[in-house]
C-alpha cells in the first residue's frame, strides 16, 4: 500500500492562544481513569435521601457518587464524568437549577443527562425552569424504585444506542466501500483493458478514433480516481491495516494535497492502546475538523497532534485562521461541531475550543482510554506522491 506525502513536525502551541483547560478542572482531569462500571452522581442536601438512593441503585451495578450541595456537585463533575446526574431541585446555596445550568455551560459535561428530584407539589413554572436549565426528566418524591431504575436505564440505553448507531454506520460504509471495490473497480479496470486492446487495433490513419479513444481512457482514469477518493472517505484501508496514527498522517497528506493548506503532523513514537471504535471516532473527527478549517477558518497552516495523556487519547487540531469567537465556541450548533460532539458522546469524551481573533483556533478532543484490540501505530514514513490503494 502506498500513501500521499506527509511531513512530521514537532507539535508546539501557537503563541497568543488561550490554554485549553477547564479552569479549575486541571487536576481533576488526571483522575479521569478507566471505569469498569457507569457512575451516577446523586445530589441532595438530605443525607437520608442520599442513603435511600444508594440503596435503590445497589442492584444496578452502578457506582453512586454522592454530593450534599450544588457546589459539591460541581466539584464532582470537574473531577470525573457521569452517565447520569440525579439532583434535588431545591437546595440551599447553589440550588439544582443553577447547578444544572453551570454543568450545561461546561463543554465536557454539556451532554450529561440530568434528572431532577422534586416534590409532588412543584409548580409548573418551576418544572419549566428545570427543563430550561438542562434537565431531561423529573422524578417526584417519594421515589418509587421501579420509576427511578427505568429512567436511569432509559438514559443508559440512549447512550448505548448512540454508540451502536455509529458502529452500524461505519459497518455500512465499510460494506459499501467493499462493494465499490469488488464491482465498480473491477468493471472500470476491465473497460480500461478493453479500450487499450481496441486502440491497439485501430488503423494507422484513424486519428479521430484514436483521439476519441484517448479521451475515453482519460475519462475512465478520472472516474477511477473519484471512486478511490469515495472509497477512502467511506473507509480508509490504512486505518484498518496500519492503525490510527498512520491513518491520521495519510489524511493530513490528503488534506494538504487537496486544499493547498500546509498540514503539520505530530504522531506518537510509541504504540498507544486503542480499540477499533475509538480509532474510527478519532479519524472521523479529524476529517470533520479539517473540513471546518477549509470552510470557515481562512487558514494557511494547520497543526495536527495525536498523543496519550492521563488515560486519555487526545487529538488536537490548531489553525492560524481568523479565529473562533467565544459566543460561537460556546454554541452547541456552530462551527460544525455537532458531528464531533455526537462522535465523542458515546465514549464520555469531551471537546474543547480556544480561539483568538486573527490568530487562529485550537480544537482538542479527548476520549477516555480503553483496552486495545489494535494499537495506535507509531509515526509511519510515507512514500512521496503516492496514494492509498
Amino acid at each position: 500500500m502506498r500513501f500521499p506525502p506527509m511531513e512530521v513536525y514537532g507539535m508546539s502551541r501557537i503563541h497568543g492562544r488561550a490554554p485549553l483547560t477547564d479552569n479549575d478542572a486541571t487536576q481533576g482531569r488526571a483522575m479521569n481513569s478507566i471505569q469498569t462500571q457507569a457512575s451516577i452522581l446523586a445530589v441532595d442536601d438530605d443525607t437520608r435521601s442520599l442513603m435511600a438512593l444508594q440503596g435503590l441503585l445497589a442492584d444496578m451495578s452502578l457506582r453512586v457518587v454522592t454530593a450534599k450541595s450544588g457546589d459539591e456537585a460541581l466539584r464532582c463533575v470537574l473531577k470525573q464524568d457521569f452517565a447520569v446526574i440525579l439532583m434535588d431541585a431545591r437546595m440551599p446555596g447553589v440550588d439544582g437549577f443553577e447547578a444544572a445550568r453551570l454543568i450545561r455551560d461546561r463543554e465536557r459535561s454539556r451532554h450529561t443527562p440530568i434528572i431532577f428530584l422534586t416534590s409532588a407539589y412543584e409548580d409548573a413554572p418551576s418544572v419549566t425552569r428545570g427543563y430550561e436549565a438542562g434537565a431531561v426528566d423529573y422524578i417526584v418524591k417519594p421515589l418509587r424504585p421501579e420509576v427511578l431504575k427505568s429512567k436511569i436505564s432509559a438514559q443508559q440505553s440512549l447512550r448505548a444506542l448512540a454508540s451502536h448507531l455509529q458502529s452500524v454506520r461505519e459497518e455500512e460504509w465499510t460494506r459499501i466501500a467493499r462493494e465499490i471495490h469488488d464491482h465498480l473497480a473491477q468493471a472500470l479496470t476491465g473497460l480500461k483493458m478493453d479500450l487499450a486492446w481496441i486502440t491497439s487495433r485501430l488503423p494507422k490513419g484513424s486519428s479521430a478514433l484514436r483521439a476519441k479513444a484517448q479521451s475515453m481512457s482519460g475519462l475512465i482514469d478520472s472516474t477511477m480516481e473519484s471512486m478511490h477518493e469515495i472509497m477512502s472517505q467511506l473507509r480508509p484501508e490504512v486505518l484498518d491495516r496500519l492503525g490510527l496514527a498512520a491513518a491520521i498522517g495519510w489524511q493530513a497528506g490528503e488534506f494538504q494535497r487537496r486544499s493547498g493548506i500546509r498540514c503539520n503532523v505530530s504522531l506518537p513514537q510509541e504504540e498507544l492502546p486503542v480499540d477499533r471504535d475509538r480509532s474510527t471516532a478519532v479519524f472521523r473527527i479529524l476529517q470533520e475538523l479539517l473540513t471546518n478549517v477549509v470552510r470557515h477558518a481562512g487558514a494557511t497552516r494547520v497543526d495536527v497532534a495525536l498523543r496519550s495523556e492521563s488515560n486519555e487519547l487526545l487529538l488536537t487540531v490548531a489553525d492560524n485562521g481568523r479565529g473562533i469567537d467565544e459566543e460561537a465556541a460556546n454554541s452547541p450548533k456552530s462551527f460544525g461541531l455537532m458531528g464531533v460532539r455526537e462522535r465523542v458522546l458515546p465514549f464520555g469524551g469531551r471537546v474543547e475550543i480556544s480561539g483568538v481573533r486573527a490568530k487562529g483556533t485550537t480544537v482538542t478532543v479527548a476520549l477516555p482510554a480503553a483496552a486495545a484490540t489494535q494499537p495506535v501505530a507509531a509515526a509511519t514514513q510515507v512514500e512521496p506522491g503516492a496514494k492509498e490503494s
